[in-house]
């Protein structure tokens, strides 16, 4: 039984050549959430000035109401805020932080009403979806504050 990778090496070399890969693999992560956290850090700083914005126009806060996964049920939120998207989707609070309106299926909730956590906000919305679902947060948070 030997104890080769799948490069052919063996022993040693073997166990060399996997710890360069996880410590590769950790490197790229904590490039990747570095990444994230400062775009997310850009995104606050959006939403904030969107908000303080938004209430120098006059743009009321409205209920923001949560979707099932399924998108056959709607749900009470205690949130009020502005959606970012036509599909009601994505939205910000009053508070300025970033909500994903997306909940499971619950009778409960039909009763009581759902507890939606922000979120860490995108620079991008819907990046990685199907083309022309995405769009810049700057130009999403500027369409509501156009009125479209």
């Amino acid at each position: 039984m030997s104890s080769a990778d799948p490069t052919g090496r063996s022993g040693s070399a073997a166990d060399d050549w996997r710890r360069q890969r996880t410590e590769a693999a950790a490197h790229q992560q904590r490039e990747l959430d570095r990444q994230r956290a400062r775009e997310s850090a850009a995104a606050r700083a959006l939403l904030a000035e969107f908000v303080v914005r938004a209430r120098e126009r006059g743009l009321a806060p409205e209920p923001l109401r949560a979707r099932s996964f399924d998108g056959a049920t709607t749900y009470r939120t205690p949130l009020k805020g502005w959606y970012l998207r036509r599909n009601r989707s994505v939205a910000v609070g009053e508070d300025g932080e970033f909500y994903v309106l997306g909940v499971p299926g619950s009778l409960l909730g039909r009763l009581r009403g759902v507890t939606v956590e922000p979120s860490d906000p995108p620079i991008v919305l819907g990046k990685g979806g199907r083309d022309g679902e995405s769009i810049d947060l700057a130009d999403a948070l500027a369409l509501v504050l156009d009125g479209r």
